[in-house]
């Protein structure tokens, strides 16, 4: 490689880097102001709307929620306490034990006084075997399913095959609800027949206090990475999924919380077994499907069905759960490939499927180079060292607009974090994400790709805590 060819390379993607980050930051700003009038018009609807009192209704849509469990001795109590004292009218809970290797199956019995009934299972999904179903007349809308192990995916199937009711919500076993959260997740349902699937928000539970089931009171971590998580997921779900979801692009519904409609899930298969990123798969499959044979659906983001989940405080836990994000991420835009830049996908197909192949999935690659080239820039003279300290401040400039714009729209719509204090450390959080934590998820995400094809099967493991206050 001559030194000519190198000055060429070099300079090319250079103005590749500045078009790509315009690009990004334009469509980051866009959803930031699509969110917040979104976020205007649901607060607004909701301010009227008197939904409290649909807790009592007789003739809201009956529920089953689903909790796939594999080893979670350590949560599975508290999350099943958490979602029988749910208002709501009607509902199920189905808890699928996946073959776990722990005390997961015998503490769940022992704390309900469960018993082993005879339940016949319909066959609406093909699932690995289930050996016992268990009930107990002190909680007769609690369902213990005992299966061999076959993978989340494959237990979520397992609980739909057993589900009674026509909306099921699937929820992590090391998340807890709030106590509203399944009537709000159900307005978009009964408020349009087109709704096929609703996604609420999933916040952080790190340093909150949680007894019983239920959260108490809402404080900040003291845990450096799941501080930084926090900036992360509001700004993930206030501003990305809010602003997807207003276009009916949303492409993703987190697997700790998601509502949908039975009868659509069965008919599109199910989740898919065979992959470590089955709610995303599962939703952009949905669109794949349904935009091919031309049904009109809508699937819908709301921000206030809220579901509490722990994050990984260590980095060998943050790393193996960005991994998986990514093989995840990965493995739908690839089994999904014929929806990118499509026009008979609409919008997902032309924006938001595109958005995720070359920000999210080709991001860390794209990243990584940068890092390669400016220093071979500077050593080759080709770095105009004044233009490039002017774009790196505003790029980190912009990035931290867009975490305090996402701070903002929490303080102004549900404000979970009150205090001046807690808002001051989250913007000081919001500033400092920048300078290491984004470029250590950056290299977890690139290892991702770099294993896609030896842990695309591989969930990894991450430590569980019990729920209780710091």
């Amino acid at each position: 490689m001559n030194n000519a060819f190198l000055r060429d390379l070099i300079l090319k993607f250079n103005y590749f880097i500045l078009v790509y980050v315009i690009i990004v930051n334009t469509i980051y700003f866009i959803q930031l102001i699509l969110s917040s009038f979104s976020l205007y018009d649901y607060i607004k609807k909701m301010a009227y709307s008197g939904y409290r009192t649909y807790t009592k209704s007789d003739n809201m849509i009956p529920i089953s929620v689903l909790v796939p469990a594999y080893n979670e001795q350590e949560t599975i109590i508290d999350n099943i306490k958490s979602l029988l004292s749910l208002n709501y009218p009607t509902f199920e809970i189905v808890v699928i034990n996946d073959g776990s290797k722990d005390e997961t199956l015998n503490r769940i019995v022992d704390a309900f006084n469960l018993k082993k009934v005879y339940q016949p299972i319909r066959n609406l999904i093909k699932t690995k075997n289930i050996t016992s179903v268990y009930k107990s007349l002190d909680v007769p809308n609690l369902v213990l399913v005992d299966k061999e192990n076959g993978g989340k995916a494959d237990a979520l199937n397992a609980g739909i095959n057993i589900s009674k009711y026509p909306v099921f919500t699937s929820i992590d076993a090391d998340s807890i609800l709030e106590s509203d959260s399944l009537v709000r997740v159900i307005m978009p349902f009964i408020e349009d027949r087109l709704t096929i699937a609703v996604g609420g928000i999933v916040r952080i539970a790190n340093g909150s206090t949680i007894k019983n089931g239920k959260i108490e009171s809402v404080n900040l971590p003291k845990n450096h990475l799941a501080l930084f998580q926090i900036i992360e997921y509001l700004r993930a779900f206030l501003s990305g999924r809010m602003g997807w979801g207003a276009m009916n692009a949303l492409l993703i519904i987190s697997g700790a919380f998601g509502a949908f409609r039975k009868d659509i899930i069965v008919e599109a298969g199910g989740y898919l077994p065979n992959t470590i990123g089955e709610d995303m798969e599962l939703v952009v499959r949905l669109h794949h499907i349904l935009k091919k044979r031309g049904q009109k659906f809508r699937i819908k983001f709301i921000p206030d069905p809220v579901c509490w989940t722990q994050a990984p405080e260590k980095l060998s836990d943050l790393r193996s759960q960005r991994k998986r994000w990514q093989i995840g991420l990965m493995d739908s835009l690839i089994r999904h490939r014929a929806m990118l830049f499509n026009p008979k996908y609409g919008l997902a197909g032309l924006l938001a499927a595109p958005y995720f192949l070359i920000v999210e999935m080709l991001g860390p690659i794209i990243e990584l180079l940068g890092y390669i080239f400016i220093p071979l820039s500077f050593i080759l003279g080709l770095l105009n060292i004044r233009f490039f300290m002017l774009f790196l401040l505003s790029s980190v400039l912009y990035s931290i607009l867009l975490s305090l714009g996402a701070i903002m729209l929490e303080e102004y719509t549900f404000s979970k974090y009150p205090s001046v204090k807690q808002l001051a450390k989250l913007t000081l959080y919001g500033v400092v994400e920048n300078l290491g934590y984004r470029q250590i998820t950056t290299l977890f995400r690139l290892e991702g790709i770099l294993r896609y094809r030896s842990l695309r099967h591989t969930w990894g493991k991450l430590e569980r805590k019990n729920f209780s206050p710091e």
